[in-house]
């Protein structure tokens, strides 16, 4: 549990204070938000008071756009559009998901530019502080207008409707408020709609696959070298001349960070005098398509920090004026998640061919598919099966969400990003990936001990103990569906990015 109070400020959240958010951690809006926030609040005030028209304050939403409410229904406005956009349906995000949003929408209404109370931001923070968290189902957004329907649900434990989960237990209603440290609010013009409005669940899914395929990537650095190792593979392709003469970052931070991990060993020297010419491409090539990946990597990574704290509301209140416009539109979030599940498929795909390679033979000391009686046994046969069905599965995920549009609200809404899609898929291919992977690194610690009693390098030599830990070396054949998921959380845990981090810089 975090103890130390953070200061929101709706501009300066940074991405790892949003990927590593700890459970009850308290955050309290600071002096500045608290001017903004007031002042568009009064912007707001002024304009229910003039009778200003101004969409979603005193008119209708989407198509109603031009249907003026009279000031006897401007609360009742408000109320409608939380219960009535409360349609999602399937399984709930996760909780470290909502915990996301929460501070990602505290955080954007923060700015100043929504025209909402302050009380209600900093119920949104006693929700996150005492980790009260809204059941928020995981479909029902295009990623435009905002992810409403799933914001609905959120909003819904403001007003006493809701339904949460704290301490295992399920909290309804004004229960759950209790629990949070507030009372239901009746929310007044303009809150239910900055409430609504904005890309907090296709941000915060974002940012959940940009966590992993990070870990994933640097986890690649060690799974690869140490496959390089067991098929005797050579060290010439990572030569630092070869990335330079083509200038691409992440590829030279690649193979930098592979060759740290590799170098002498008795196992590199005992095929010194191999006549072979040129690994496969699956090898040789790792450096190109993991480098390009982490490319891909870094490029999310600064689109997604200048989402976290930019406004995603609509409208939007400059001193008097409030203007509508599109910022609710996901597509910026919706295009980095799918390349970033488009590289990762790629990285999984040569780690599926890289599995291949450790099962034929290509390393003269090992036995096909590593078996100790050929024939008699299959060996690893099946766990490469497993790696390709993945793989495939990969690469139907990877087709982007971001180029489908679907019309909605009667046409006013004619053109959607799907980016909430898009995060939903990128944590798929990050789960089919990671167990890639895991089949990957398991294969090329089995290819080791079948070299004793030559050893790798003493990097290498870690990565194998550490899978070890969990995974004994048993030769002969058994089952493989437990040390799959063994490796496989190894690579979660983080332990093998651990290793592998510091050569790329991270």
């Amino acid at each position: 549990m975090s103890t130390h109070e953070r200061h929101l400020t709706g501009r300066d959240l940074t991405l790892p204070e949003v990927a590593d958010l700890a459970p009850r951690t308290r955050w309290r809006l600071a002096a500045d938000a608290l001017g903004r926030m007031g002042a568009s609040r009064g912007a707001v005030e002024q304009a229910v008071a003039r009778g200003q028209s101004s969409y979603g304050i005193t008119t209708g939403f989407g198509v109603f756009a031009n249907k003026r409410i009279p000031p006897a229904q401007l609360l009742e406005l408000q109320l409608n559009l939380v219960r009535s956009h409360a349609a999602g349906v399937g399984a709930p995000l996760a909780a470290e998901h909502v915990r996301r949003v929460l501070l990602l929408k505290a955080n954007n209404l923060a700015a100043g530019f929504s025209g909402i109370r302050p009380a209600l931001v900093e119920a949104l923070l006693g929700l996150l502080a005492a980790d009260v968290l809204p059941r928020v189902p995981g479909r029902g957004s295009v990623g435009a207008s905002g992810d409403l329907a799933p914001l609905a649900h959120l909003s819904l434990a403001l007003i006493g409707e809701g339904v949460a989960d704290h301490d295992g237990h399920a909290l309804e209603g004004a229960a759950l408020c209790r629990a949070a440290g507030f009372q239901p609010f009746r929310l007044e013009a303009k809150e239910g709609l900055a409430l609504l409005n904005g890309t907090q669940v296709s941000t915060a899914l974002a940012i959940a696959g940009f966590q992993r395929a990070k870990r994933l990537l640097e986890s690649t650095v060690a799974v690869g070298a140490l496959t390089v190792e067991a098929l005797a593979g050579s060290h010439a392709p990572l030569d630092a001349r070869i990335h330079a003469a083509r200038g691409q970052a992440g590829q030279r931070r690649f193979a930098a960070a592979m060759l740290r991990l590799l170098g002498d060993s008795a196992i590199h020297s005992s095929h010194a005098d191999c006549d072979r010419v040129q690994d496969p491409y699956a090898v040789r090539c790792l450096p190109q398509v993991a480098g390009a990946a982490w490319d891909t990597l870094e490029h999310a990574g600064r689109v997604l920090s200048a989402e976290i704290n930019g406004v995603s509301d609509n409208p939007l209140i400059f001193g008097e004026d409030i203007l509508s416009g599109g910022n609710f539109h996901a597509a910026p979030i919706g295009l980095v998640a799918d390349f970033l599940a488009i590289a990762l498929a790629d990285v999984a795909s040569i780690s599926e061919r890289r599995v291949d390679l450790l099962n034929r033979r290509v390393n003269p000391k090992l036995s096909m598919f590593l078996t100790e009686q050929p024939g008699v046994e299959s060996g690893f046969m099946l766990a490469h099966v497993t790696a390709a069905a993945l793989a495939s599965e990969n690469k139907t995920l990877a087709h982007p969400a971001s180029v489908d549009s679907i019309p909605t609200s009667a046409g006013q809404e004619d053109h959607v990003s799907m980016a909430p899609w898009a995060g939903h898929k990128l944590l798929a291919v990050c789960e089919n990936t990671q167990t890639i992977l895991a089949v990957e690194l398991l294969c090329a610690a089995h290819a080791i001990d079948s070299q004793r009693p030559l050893t790798t390098t003493p990097a290498l030599e870690r990565v194998h103990e550490l899978l070890r830990a969990t995974v004994p070396y048993q030769p002969r054949d058994h089952r493989l569906d437990g040390d799959i998921r063994a490796a496989a959380a190894l690579i979660e845990s983080g332990a093998l990015a651990a290793i592998a981090a510091p050569g790329l810089g991270g």
